[in-house]
């Protein structure tokens, strides 16, 4: 795929979005990290449901640090894997609480090194938070990546930094919601609705069915 047609594809993405954004519920950077390092294995909209509990009772890192482990997964309960995403969100609000005075670091490092962040959520933090252009790749954009051929790869790794390197500059601070909304509601797993897509015209996958 040449630089003029993912410029084309970044264009009206970000046209029909003009503002992208998560769609995890947040009004803190520190409640935006509790809610990725939930959202593991689990829909948006579960982890909206458990934060909207747990975010009522603490919703600082001082404040979760003084829940007991039972209490935290009480009300994180409905999301997959609570009992291990529990111990990861009161460990990681302990060491911010004494580590980083209650604040969400900046870097990458220090990001990875919480329990329960590995590199697609410190991406996430470093992305929508502090606006650094790097993008998380999730099953939507290596989906999404693979098969209109934008960044094809084997592993989220190898399509991140496809990604990163390919996508005009002035589109990548918000290509990672860009991609991944457009992957959510409008290119799925199952029935990618092509009918309704922005970029139909210029999309490999599309292209390939029409001319088989």
């Amino acid at each position: 795929m040449n630089i003029e047609k993912r410029k084309k594809i970044f264009s009206l993405l970000k046209k029909n979005t003009p503002n992208p954004s998560t769609e995890l519920q947040y009004n803190s950077p520190f409640e935006l990290l509790i809610a990725v390092i939930l959202s593991a294995q689990a829909t948006d909209i579960s982890v909206n449901k458990a934060t909207i509990h747990l975010f009522k009772i603490a919703n600082t890192a001082e404040k979760i640090s003084s829940l007991s482990i039972k209490k935290i997964e009480s009300l994180i309960k409905n999301i997959g894997l609570f009992r291990t995403k529990a111990k990861n969100i009161l460990k990681t609000s302990k060491i911010i609480n004494q580590k980083y005075s209650g604040k969400v670091p900046k870097d990458r490092e220090s990001l990875e090194n919480l329990p329960g962040v590995g590199r697609k959520t410190a991406n996430v933090i470093l992305n929508t938070i502090f606006k650094e252009p790097v993008i998380a790749v999730d099953t939507h954009i290596f989906r999404l990546s693979n098969r209109i051929k934008l960044a094809p790869g084997k592993t989220p790794l190898e399509v991140e930094l496809k990604l990163t390197k390919l996508i005009p500059n002035e589109f990548l601070v918000d290509a990672h919601h860009l991609l991944i909304l457009h992957g959510r509601y409008i290119c799925k797993a199952q029935r990618p609705g092509c009918d309704n897509c922005v970029i139909e015209k210029f999309c490999e996958y599309k292209n390939k069915l029409v001319i088989n």
